[in-house]
This record gives structure tokens, C-alpha cells and sequence, in this order.
């Protein structure tokens, strides 16, 4: 069973939890969890797909809880989503109806809305069903284009979970915490449906503070770099998580400082791991093993990695040589939605998944990401943003004539968007501009008015030299 903690005879056998679930103002037991999830899967069930506003909720909660009961999938939209995008998301996955909450402006197009009723209870039951069907279909920015669709399968959530379960020591005596977004692998698959399938009382903060997370007395934190850099900030909050068990960051690489006042200020050095939506995590440092400053670890149990050259051949593991990072295993997806071009480009003809990264690996088989093969995909605040899909907004405003997107360092997001406009516009409008049409997170933090931007000889633009 996917979400194993919630068979209905567990809960019924007696192992129940006061507070599986705190979120929003909200608490859950294991049996409300069932109950009112099994309600949900009632209104749903037969549906193709749904599509789900990822607010941090218990309806949010209940919504994805109840489509993975009844084995009909969703689409997490992030609730800071522009209309652009939104529409998007809901024409390409084919999404049937709203479950849950409904964003303030449902816009184009205007779907049938299923309500949850976080008191309604049903106790029927369903067939487990196959491991091999989707479980969502979430959506990941690529260098260029609006979001691709990938459909996560029940199997890779449930092999990953196991598999970091194992590394991380995570069991259902441990109290997760986070305040990631609900609309991401890391905040949703680990967090969410990790703490379902291990049985761990689950608490989202609803935005990570530093604040937050020295209240919510957890044993095991999730984190983006953001987070950690912000929670090292303030001394009295960083040294509250000095009784926790187990920090985790990723998303993005952690910055070596930050690293080290975590490992002074709490006592624990953290566990950092590497993924994406298309493969999940397939990388990590272990709880009971090495946690070198800057290294994402080693494959999880079914993971196959490899290290290539231009020509495919394997470079050297001698924590030296750079390659394109490749992955195999039972994490990794089928394809995109809709997109054969792109899942094309995505898989070599033997079958690993070029994952877009270029990394090295030492002997003993520790990996760390040296970053992507093209610049273009921008890691801010824990987030991944494609360039293109901005560029290709801002070039829709009436005051922009050519523009250039690139991610400068930032000591707190790890890169700052900026974007570099030829054209007569005000920068604040242009951000706003962006704003308005995509995620929130997407918007330029900069804009830089020029005269000209920098090409070769063949008219591409050289952002190399933008990157500053």
C-alpha cells in the first residue's frame, strides 16, 4: 500500500496518532487522515486527473490524500501561480476539475469544482492500484517553453521513500517539519507522502521561518538552502534545533558556510541529497555515514549513476574529472506528458536519463554537482527556474525589445534572477509584469536597463558575461 500508515486496519488495530498531520491551524489524527480522505476519494473517484492547488492545507492535505486512495491523479498547482502558467498546466495535463480550494481568479479554463469537507467520513475501501500508474503529474521548468508534465509513478514514490527511509534512519517515532511548497518533490513526495508511507507526524510551518521551525520541536527537518542560510542567521533559532536528530537540505547546493555555522550552532552537520522531478532523489549523504561539506552523496538502493563525456564514454571516479550526470533505477519517470520531442532528448538510446547536470565522483563513489550543462536553468531559493520561459514573458511587454535572463550569486536565494532589457520600460514594472504572468518566485529580483546585450558572431548571446 502506497501510504501505508494509513491502512484502515492499522488504524483500526489501534495505531493511531493524536496529531499525524499539523497544518494551516489544523490537526489531523491518522483516523481523521482515513475518514475524510476516503471521502474525498468517493467525489473523485473515476475521474482522469484533477488538479489540485497546492496551498499549505489540510484540505490540500485531504485533497492529495484522497486521490491516491481512490488512484486518480493530480496536478499540483503552486498557489503563487501567474495565468499564463496556470492555463497551462490545466489544458496541457487535461485536468477535469478543481479539488479543494479554488485560486481567487479561476480564469481560462473554468473547471467543475469538487469541494472537500474536512469533516465528512467514509470507510470504504479500495483496491491498491497499480504500481506502475501515475500518482501526479508534476510540472518542471526547463531552459526554454512553459512547464513539461511528468508524470510520477505510485511505484517511484513509494521505492524512494524506502530508500530514503532507510539513509536517513526515518521512522514513524520521528516528527517531520517543514514549510516547503506543497507543488514540488520536496515538499510534497518527501515531505507529504513520505511522512504518510513511514508513519511520521507530519508538521508544515507554513513558510519556513527560522521562528517556525525552533517551534515546531521536530526531530527531522526538511530545508532548502534559503532556509538553512536564513536559520543560521538567527543564533537563538538555529541552536533550538540542536535536539532535533537529523537536518536535510536540498533542492539546490548548500553553500559551505552555511554548512559549517549549522554544524556549529546545532551540532549537526546536514544531510544533503540531489534529485529532480523527472528522477525524484537519487542521491544522498547518510545518517550514519560521511556528510562532507559540498557532496551530495551516494546512489539509494536501485539507483545507477554514471558520469559521461561528450561522447558517452565514463570519465574517472577520481572526485576530479567533470562529466553529465546520468541516472537509472525505479525512481526514474517514463517520459514527459504530451511531449515525445522531449523525452526523446531526455534518454539515451541505452535507456539512463541524461539528467542536465555535470558532476564528479570520487572512489569511493561520493558525488558532487558541479552545476548544469547549459546556464540557462537558474536555482533560486530552492526553486528551478528556466530563463527561456521568462524571457519569452518579458518579450510580451510593449517596452521590451531584447532580453537576456541570468542567475547571479546571491549569499541567501544561492542565485539572484536578473534580467538584462534592451527597450524603454520602467524595471519595477517589468517585474511586476512577470509577476503577474508566472510564479511569483519567477519574477526578475533585478532588472538592468542596457543599451545592447553581448552576442558571437553567430547572434547568441553570451550571458557568461552577464553573470556577475
Amino acid at each position: 500500500m502506497l501510504l501505508a500508515s494509513l491502512d484502515p486496519a492499522t488504524v483500526a488495530a489501534g495505531h493511531d496518532v493524536g496529531d499525524a498531520v499539523r497544518i494551516g491551524g489544523t490537526t489531523l489524527s491518522r483516523s481523521d487522515l482515513v475518514g475524510a480522505a476516503t471521502s474525498v476519494a468517493e467525489r473523485v473517484g473515476g475521474a482522469q486527473l484533477v488538479a489540485v492547488l497546492a496551498k499549505p492545507t489540510a484540505t490540500t492535505v485531504l485533497a492529495v490524500t484522497g486521490c491516491l486512495i481512490a488512484g486518480v491523479p493530480f496536478v499540483p498547482v503552486p498557489p503563487d501561480v501567474g495565468a499564463v502558467e496556470r492555463h497551462h498546466l490545466l489544458t496541457d495535463s487535461g485536468a477535469q476539475a478543481w479539488l479543494g480550494e479554488l485560486p481567487d481568479d479561476q480564469g481560462e479554463p473554468a473547471l467543475p469544482h469538487v469541494p472537500v469537507r474536512l469533516h465528512a467520513r467514509s470507510w470504504h475501501r479500495y483496491a491498491e492500484p497499480s504500481p506502475r500508474a501515475a500518482a501526479m503529474v508534476m510540472y518542471t521548468s526547463g531552459t526554454t517553453g512553459l512547464p513539461k508534465g511528468v508524470p510520477i509513478s505510485r511505484a517511484a514514490v513509494a521505492a524512494d521513500v524506502d530508500a530514503l527511509a532507510r539513509v536517513w534512519q526515518w521512522t514513524s517515532e520521528d516528527t517531520l517539519v517543514h514549510g516547503l511548497p506543497l507543488s514540488h518533490v520536496h515538499g510534497l513526495v518527501l515531505g507529504l507522502l513520505g511522512s504518510l508511507r513511514v508513519g511520521s507526524r507530519f508538521v508544515h510551518t507554513g513558510k519556513p521561518t527560522p521562528a517556525a521551525y525552533a517551534e515546531a520541536g521536530g526531530s527531522l527537518y526538511f530545508g532548502v538552502p534559503t532556509v538553512w542560510s536564513r536559520v543560521v542567521a538567527e543564533r537563538d533559532a538555529a541552536v533550538a534545533l540542536s535536539s532535533a536528530r537529523l537536518l536535510v537540505s536540498g533542492s539546490a547546493s548548500l553553500p559551505v558556510p552555511v554548512f559549517d555555522e549549522l554544524v556549529r550552532l546545532t551540532g549537526h552537520a546536514p544531510v544533503e541529497r540531489y534529485g529532480s522531478t523527472e528522477s525524484l532523489i537519487t542521491l544522498s549523504t547518510l545518517a550514519d555515514g560521511e556528510r562532507r561539506p559540498g557532496w551530495v552523496g551516494l546512489p539509494l538502493a536501485g539507483i545507477d549513476t554514471r558520469i559521461v563525456d561528450d561522447i558517452g564514454a565514463e570519465v574517472a571516479r577520481d572526485g576530479e574529472t567533470i562529466g553529465r550526470l546520468e541516472v537509472r533505477g525505479p525512481t526514474v519517470f517514463d517520459g514527459y506528458l504530451n511531449r515525445p520531442d522531449a523525452t526523446a532528448e531526455a534518454f539515451g538510446a541505452d535507456g539512463w536519463y541524461r539528467t542536465g547536470d555535470v558532476a564528479v565522483v570520487d572512489g569511493d563513489g561520493m558525488h558532487r554537482i558541479v552545476g548544469r550543462e547549459s546556464v540557462d536553468l537558474i536555482k533560486s531559493g530552492g526553486f528551478r527556474v528556466g530563463a527561456g520561459e521568462i524571457e519569452a514573458v518579458l518579450l510580451g511587454h510593449p517596452g521590451v525589445d531584447e532580453v537576456a535572463v541570468v542567475g547571479v550569486p546571491d549569499d541567501d536565494l544561492g542565485q539572484r534572477i536578473v534580467a538584462y532589457v534592451v527597450g524603454e520600460a520602467e524595471p519595477q514594472a517589468l517585474i511586476d509584469y512577470v509577476a503577474q504572468q508566472l510564479s511569483v518566485h519567477k519574477r526578475p529580483r533585478e532588472v538592468r536597463l542596457v543599451d545592447g546585450l553581448p552576442r558571437n558572431a553567430m547572434g547568441k548571446v553570451l550571458k557568461k558575461e552577464l553573470m556577475t
